[in-house]
């Protein structure tokens, strides 16, 4: 029996910090160095991005929204890489259909909430993470609850509680992910608002230049480092985002239809995740039955939504809506490792501010193993002349 709605491994304790919202703690994060037992520890992934990136992710301080198989995968990568502190929020509870894809639970946890249940496990992957669970439903949280946080990720939630999250981190200037996984397919989406990072690269005879390099990206300052007798340019960059409402609506780049080849090469699934937005907007159900009107219906917005993007009919299949519809709400362990890895690597990136990140809706469509970046924006002038 639950002891103030606390469980541990399992079981009902009074040990396990779980946040019921109106009580959350903030998170502690140790402010000290990174110490000689830590650089042994993660002596591997410091080699790979270094000393200052690992005291910025040792400090960071995450919200994961969802905890089915995806939020699964999202915790174990953000925990082994030594963040400072995870708190996880989910307010529904296990079912038996969970036990098939997610491993932080067993026949134990049917009943239990999904962050309470998860949270203890979750910390044997490394107790230096502080860890948290909040049974709170995300919904109910005012904007300034995200103001603690470095970086929210929200999973498996439709359109419409994503773009509440997405606005309540642009109020509190917090960077957004979201992320989703229907079977054989999956989508993460990122809104950093204004992201600066740095690039590494051999220096090259050509100077670079401080100006716009696309419509959302900037190259901010330059400077170079000797490194093992090689001239080493570091360029620092800029990129700026769009929330999740405009980027649903927006188009394509106009590279991306520039040729025919060009569009062909756009999966229809993008065009799927739009029309089923709209249709759990219009109708008010997250999935749609097997139906033939479910089936009418969709097929109808996925055709409109093709046709706003500019995109071949062609390149729009019954057999691939069949399968998209066949595969949402569902959930495949090999697809929600492949997101769950994209994206925590993402934010490993983003946090200790190194590589171009993700801009910024990646799919995955697993019947190809391909995972194409879009950069969804509503039209803007590109910018022309150099960085004052």
């Amino acid at each position: 029996m639950a002891e103030n709605g606390q469980y541990v491994n399992g079981t009902p304790s009074s040990n396990a910090p779980v946040v019921d919202g109106t009580d959350a703690l903030q998170p502690s994060i140790q402010p000290h160095a990174i110490s000689a037992d830590e650089i042994a520890l993660y002596d591997r992934q410091i080699r790979l991005w270094g000393v200052k990136a690992q005291e910025k992710l040792r400090s960071a301080n995450i919200l994961l929204i969802g905890m089915r198989a995806l939020g699964n995968e999202i915790s174990k990568n953000l925990v082994l890489a030594g963040i400072g502190s995870l708190t996880i929020l989910d307010h529904q509870l296990v079912t038996e259909d969970d036990l098939g894809s997610q491993f932080f639970i067993s026949e134990l946890h049917v009943g239990l909430n999904r962050a309470a249940a998860a949270v203890s496990q979750v910390r044997t992957l490394n107790p230096r993470v502080s860890l948290h669970a909040d049974t709170d439903n995300i919904l109910q949280k005012p904007p300034e609850f995200y103001a603690m946080f470095d970086m929210i990720i929200a999973t498996d939630l439709d359109l419409a509680p994503l773009k509440v999250i997405n606005s309540a981190c642009r109020f509190v200037n917090k960077p957004f992910y979201a992320a989703g996984s229907h079977g054989f397919y999956g989508f993460i989406f990122a809104d950093l608002i204004s992201h600066n990072y740095i690039i590494e690269r051999e220096k090259s005879n050509i100077p670079t230049q401080l100006k716009a390099e696309t419509v959302t990206r900037t190259v901010v300052a330059s400077h170079t480092k000797t490194e093992n007798g090689k001239q080493i340019e570091m360029v620092s960059k800029r990129e700026l985002y769009s929330p999740i409402n405009l980027a649903n609506t927006s188009p394509l780049q106009p590279e991306q239809i520039s040729s025919w080849r060009r569009k062909l090469q756009v999966p229809p699934l993008l065009t799927c995740l739009r029309a089923l937005w709209d249709f759990q907007n219009l109708h008010g159900r997250l999935i749609p039955t097997g139906s033939r009107e479910d089936l009418e219906i969709f097929t109808t917005l996925a055709t409109e939504k093709h046709k706003e993007l500019q995109l071949p009919t062609e390149t729009l299949r019954s057999e691939f809506l069949r399968s998209f519809l066949q595969n949402v709400g569902s959930e495949i362990a090999p697809v929600t490792a492949f997101l769950g890895g994209q994206l925590a690597q993402d934010v490993i990136n983003v946090l200790g501010q190194r590589e171009q990140p993700i801009q910024n809706f990646l799919l995955f469509d697993s019947d190809d193993s391909k995972g194409p970046v879009y950069a969804l924006h509503p039209i803007f002038p590109p910018l022309d002349g150099p960085i004052l």
